[in-house]
């Protein structure tokens, strides 16, 4: 047998295993979280800056193999819609969004007339570029063999004229004669002939992705940037204008933009309707936190940017996915993200994504550890992750929900509380110590263990009898947050009674991380 026969045959039976597999979708015994082949699983990942198709310089393969090697199980996808200038965009040196002249493998095909701004010919827009939609299928082939789940993101705001003129879509760069707008009015129903273009496009990649059981569909990447209201503020006591500009402000996508999402969301779920697989969409709402005002028709997951808490807090009510989609602009201390993620994820959080600077063309094993723009990333930052994540999996995650009632006060330190009451508590304490925490809990026998979240070592062991009420554990020693695994193991008898405490999910107040 050949090489490529070998090839072939091996994509046979991914493709036929990915057939069979039902989709990811929200676990229908507790929606803040997916059912993924048959197990309840939350999403955790550090990863590339989402051009690993679009970018003909980037090994995706090396890439996804170390994502399943280093335990991730999540990747966003830019769809080719967008993309970066290099060394230019946002900072960013080794921008695998941002490919090098004659590298960007585009969804359409070139034309044989020079000129694109971005280097080489422009695009024929009534063409598909085979070279992309094969990459593109073998990256999802490829991430469902490791078990890694994509958020294929179809759209993007552009942010500034420098991203709008190496668009395909700009009418410079095209020989369809596509209509010259308003940037900003490029993902609104007001684009003119281009509308057209962008339904066709949505279409294509959900027809070539349907076969995938691994595949979330995104609307569009930040739509408030181009299109913005300001919502709330973060810090209400700033003086005017910083208290209404970025980043204190919320901002959300106006009514043009949401007009425009939910027809994405219809041309998805119309081209779906007539294929074997349904896939999850996901909208991003805004950055930080806000009580979600109104969600497209059809949208399951609910996508916050540099998030707080308090956004999956605000909006568990709503019985879906709360993703922190992005963060990684906060330079190069991965203490700081591993904090963002354990304090996400243990408020009922369904997804943590950073976004993982190092890496980039060359060093698609995470080991580009220089410089590299406004954000950080490491194998060190993954391997800490992967403790969260493991932690996670092994959480009876359809039965637990965020509490606020157990914790009656936790000394200097912030508590994030997930909780089947009366059987387990899972806490994390963000903060340093030792300290004690006083908790509320019925009567019964317990055992649990403190875990080091940055080595995974268990700091501390716990066993008690408790008679019911309220009762103070001493934490271990532990910078940078702890956390607590707490089952209980029997009910005894108690001389009062005592109810279990009831879930709440109101709000927290922390700092941003």
């Amino acid at each position: 047998m050949t090489s490529t026969t070998r090839a072939a045959a091996l994509l046979a039976v991914v493709l036929s295993a990915a057939t069979a597999a039902e989709p990811i979708r929200l676990d229908p015994k507790n929606p803040h979280y997916f059912l993924f082949r048959g197990k309840a699983v939350a999403l955790i990942t550090s990863g590339e800056h989402y051009g690993a198709v679009i970018n003909a310089d980037f090994d995706y393969r090396r890439y996804l193999t170390t994502l399943a090697v280093e335990g991730m199980n999540y990747t966003r996808l830019f769809g080719g819609s967008y993309r970066e200038v290099p060394a230019k965009s946002f900072g960013i040196k080794r921008n695998t969004l941002a490919p090098e002249p004659g590298r960007y493998v585009a969804p359409w095909a070139r034309s044989e007339t020079p000129g694109y701004e971005g280097g080489g010919n422009k695009f024929d827009l009534d063409r598909w570029n085979p070279e992309f939609i094969a990459r593109f299928r073998d990256f999802l082939s490829e991430a469902a063999r490791r078990g890694i789940v994509v958020e294929v993101t179809l759209f993007s705001s552009h942010y500034q004229e420098m991203q709008w003129k190496v668009s395909a879509l700009n009418p410079i760069n095209n020989v369809n004669a596509t209509d010259a707008i308003d940037w900003k009015k490029l993902h609104t129903l007001e684009n003119g002939n281009i509308l057209a273009r962008q339904e066709s496009y949505t279409r294509k990649l959900v027809r070539e992705a349907n076969t995938f059981d691994n595949v979330i569909f995104e609307i569009q990447n930040e739509p408030w940037s181009d299109r913005t209201v300001v919502a709330d503020v973060v810090n209400p006591y700033l003086q005017l204008p910083a208290r209404d500009s970025y980043p204190n402000s919320v901002d959300v996508a106006d009514e043009l933009s949401l007009a425009w999402q939910a027809r994405v969301a219809d041309w998805i779920a119309s081209e779906e309707r007539a294929l074997p697989n349904h896939h999850p969409i996901a909208q991003n709402y805004c950055s930080f936190r806000f009580p979600v005002r109104q969600l497209v028709p059809g949208v399951s997951i609910v996508n916050f940017h540099y998030a707080y808490p308090e956004a999956v807090l605000l909006n568990y009510g709503l019985g879906k996915a709360i993703s922190y989609d992005e963060t990684g602009f906060l330079g190069r201390d991965d203490a700081l993200y591993r904090r963002q993620a354990w304090n996400f994820m243990l408020s009922g959080g369904g997804v943590f994504d950073s976004l993982d600077y190092s890496f980039s063309p060359g060093h698609e094993d995470g080991g580009d550890t220089e410089p590299n723009g406004p954000g950080g990333g490491s194998p060190a930052l993954r391997r800490q992750l992967r403790i969260l994540s493991d932690f996670l999996q092994k959480l009876p995650l359809e039965d637990l929900a965020p509490d606020t009632r157990t914790v009656k006060h936790a000394a200097g330190v912030y508590a994030r509380v997930l909780a089947s009451p009366g059987r387990e508590y899972v806490m994390y304490l963000d903060g340093g110590g030792p300290t004690e925490v006083s908790l509320e809990l019925p009567a019964g026998e317990y055992a649990g263990e403190w875990l080091n979240i940055e080595t995974g070592a268990v700091e501390q062991p716990e066993s008690f009898r408790h008679a019911g009420g309220e009762k103070t554990l001493r934490t271990p020693d532990f910078h940078d947050g702890i956390a607590l695994w707490l089952k209980r193991t029997a009910r005894c008898n108690a001389t009062t009674s005592h109810q279990p405490p009831t879930t709440s999910h109101g709000e927290h107040s922390s700092p941003q991380l």
